[in-house]
C-alpha cells in the first residue's frame, strides 16, 4: 500500500499543527483580564495585582480566537514586556512605525518610519498599538471580509470596518480610523459601538492616506461612551487639536427636522430610535428644540461628488504605486468621480468654504449646543443587501440615491465633529443609532452627551456572539 496520505489526512495533520480548533473547543468568552472594565484593568496593572504575564496570556488567548472568528486585523503585535493595559488598533490606511501600511490592497505595502501624531503621542506606559486593522480597498471598495461580532448577519459597514470590529470583538479597547463621509460612524454604529469623528484639522492627518483632503478626519471607536470618556483624557486625546471643555449642563439640543418628510427619507424604525433618545435626554433635564439646516442639507449630495472627484484626481497620482487590478467596486467609485466636471467641482469647493465660514452662525441662531438626528434613514443593512452594491459612492442616477446620500455628510462637509452611538435594537437585533454633531473642537461635549445618554438608555445586551 502507498504511504501517501489522503487529502483528508493531510488537512487534518495540517490543522493539528496550525492549532486549528473546532467550534466546540473554542473559548466562548474572554478571560477575566479582558472582561475587566478599563478603569479596573488600568488600576490592576498599575498596582501589580494583574501581572504583565497574566495580562499577556489572557489577551493573546482571546485575541487569537476573536480574530479568527471576526477577521478584524491584518497584523497583530503581542504585548511587550511592560504589557500596558490599553490596546489600540489602527486602520491600515494610517501609518504606524513598525507596521507595514497596506491601504487595503493585497499588492501594496510601505513601511513608515514615523507614526501619525495621534498615535506617537500615546503614553507608552498606558497604551500600545497591538493591531493594524482591516480597511476596504483604498477606503472606497466594497467588502472587508470582517464579521460583525454582535450581529453577524448585519453588514459591519464602512471603510474603517476593522476599527469597529476589533473593538466590538474585544481585540482592542480603542481603535483609530478615518472618517470622510461616515467611514467610522457607519461601522461603529452597525457594530453597536461608539464612533467619534473629530473636527477636520489638516495638522492631525500627517501619515493618513488622503481620500478627500477637505473632509478627511480622524475617527475613533470605543465599546461604549463610558470607555471613550475614560480614555479621552487618560491617553491625552483631549490635547489633539484645540478642543474646548464641555461646560456645565443641562444642554440645549437641536433635533434636525430635515430628516422628516419626503426630503429626509427617515423610516419609522430610525424615527423610533430618535424618539427614544429624545425621551431620555428630555427626562434628564436637557432642552430639545426642532431646528432646520436647509442650506447644509442640500449639500449632502455635492459632498459625495466632492469625495468622488478628489478620489479620481488622487488616483491619477497614486496609480503608479498600486496594482492595476483594482476591485470592480473600487473602480466603480472612481468612475463616479470622473464624471464630476470642473465647473461643478469648483462650485462645490466654493460652497464648502462658505459653509465652514458660516456654520457656527447656524448653532448661534438656533441657540443650541449640538444637533441630534438618526445616524441613517434606515436600519443597518443585512449582508445580502450590502453585498449587492457596486460602488460605495452613490451616483445621482442610482434608484436609492436619496437614501444612500444619508445624513453623515452634514458633519463632513461642514468640518464638524460628530459622534454616533446605539440607543435601541430592532427585531433582528441590529443596533439603531443616533448621531450628535457639535461645533468645531467640541469633541468633549459630544463625549459627555453620549455618556449621559448611554447611562439613561442602559445596557442593550450587545456582546460578541
Amino acid at each position: 500500500m502507498s504511504d501517501t496520505p489522503t487529502a483528508q489526512d493531510a488537512i487534518t495533520a495540517y490543522a493539528r499543527q496550525a492549532r486549528w480548533t473546532t467550534p466546540a473547543s473554542r473559548p466562548s468568552v474572554p478571560g477575566a483580564p479582558v472582561r475587566m472594565s478599563l478603569p479596573e484593568r488600568v488600576t490592576a496593572r498599575s498596582r501589580g495585582t494583574l501581572t504583565a504575564e497574566e495580562w499577556r496570556t489572557a489577551e493573546a488567548a482571546w485575541s487569537d480566537e476573536a480574530d479568527a472568528r471576526y477577521r478584524a486585523c491584518v497584523q497583530r503585535a503581542p504585548l511587550g514586556p511592560d504589557a500596558p493595559p490599553v490596546r489600540v488598533g489602527v486602520k491600515d490606511t494610517v501609518d504606524v512605525a513598525g507596521f507595514p501600511t497596506r491601504l487595503g490592497l493585497r499588492g501594496h505595502r510601505h513601511h513608515a518610519r514615523v507614526s501619525t501624531p495621534a498615535i506617537s503621542a500615546l503614553p507608552p506606559g498606558l497604551a500600545s498599538v497591538t493591531a493594524k486593522v482591516v480597511t476596504t480597498e483604498l477606503n472606497i471598495g466594497v467588502g472587508s471580509e470582517c464579521v460583525n461580532p454582535y450581529v453577524p448577519h448585519i453588514d459591519p459597514g464602512g471603510s474603517s470596518t476593522g476599527t469597529a470590529v476589533s473593538v466590538a470583538a474585544g481585540i482592542c479597547d480603542l481603535a483609530l480610523g478615518t472618517d470622510v463621509l461616515g467611514s467610522v460612524r457607519w461601522p461603529a454604529g452597525q457594530c453597536g459601538t461608539v464612533g467619534l469623528r473629530m473636527t477636520h484639522r489638516s495638522s492631525l492627518l500627517e501619515g493618513v492616506f488622503p481620500l478627500s483632503p477637505p473632509m478627511d478626519a480622524l475617527g475613533w471607536a470605543a465599546r461604549s461612551a463610558a470607555d471613550l470618556a475614560y480614555l479621552w483624557p487618560l491617553l491625552g486625546l483631549d490635547r489633539l487639536g484645540a478642543q474646548r471643555p464641555p461646560g456645565e449642563g443641562p444642554y440645549r439640543l437641536g433635533v434636525v427636522a430635515n430628516t422628516e418628510g419626503p426630503e429626509g427619507k427617515c423610516g419609522p424604525v430610525m424615527r423610533g430610535a430618535l424618539e427614544t433618545a429624545c425621551g431620555h435626554l428630555e427626562a434628564s433635564g436637557h432642552l430639545l428644540d426642532a431646528v432646520r439646516v436647509d442650506d447644509l442639507w442640500a449639500l449632502r449630495g455635492p459632498a459625495w461628488e466632492l469625495c468622488a472627484r478628489q478620489a479620481w484626481d488622487a488616483y491619477q497620482v497614486w496609480r503608479p504605486w498600486v496594482p492595476a487590478d483594482l476591485h470592480e467596486t473600487t473602480r466603480g467609485a472612481l468612475e463616479v468621480g470622473a464624471k464630476v466636471q470642473d465647473d461643478r467641482y469648483a462650485w462645490i469647493l466654493e460652497r464648502l468654504a462658505h459653509t465652514r465660514a458660516t456654520v457656527e452662525g447656524d448653532f448661534d441662531a438656533a441657540g443650541v449646543d449640538a444637533w441630534l438626528l438618526p445616524l441613517d434613514p434606515a436600519a443597518p443593512p443585512d449582508l445580502a443587501t450590502a453585498g449587492a452594491r457596486v460602488s460605495t459612492i452613490p451616483a445621482p442616477q442610482d434608484p436609492d440615491y436619496d437614501v444612500r446620500v444619508a445624513y453623515t455628510p452634514l458633519a463632513s462637509f461642514a468640518g464638524l465633529p460628530a459622534l454616533t452611538m446605539p440607543v435601541a435594537r430592532d427585531e433582528r437585533g441590529a443596533p439603531l443609532c443616533v448621531q450628535l454633531i457639535a461645533r468645531r473642537d467640541h469633541e468633549p461635549l459630544l463625549i459627555r452627551l453620549a455618556a449621559l445618554l448611554e447611562e439613561a438608555v442602559g445596557p442593550l445586551g450587545l456582546r460578541p456572539s
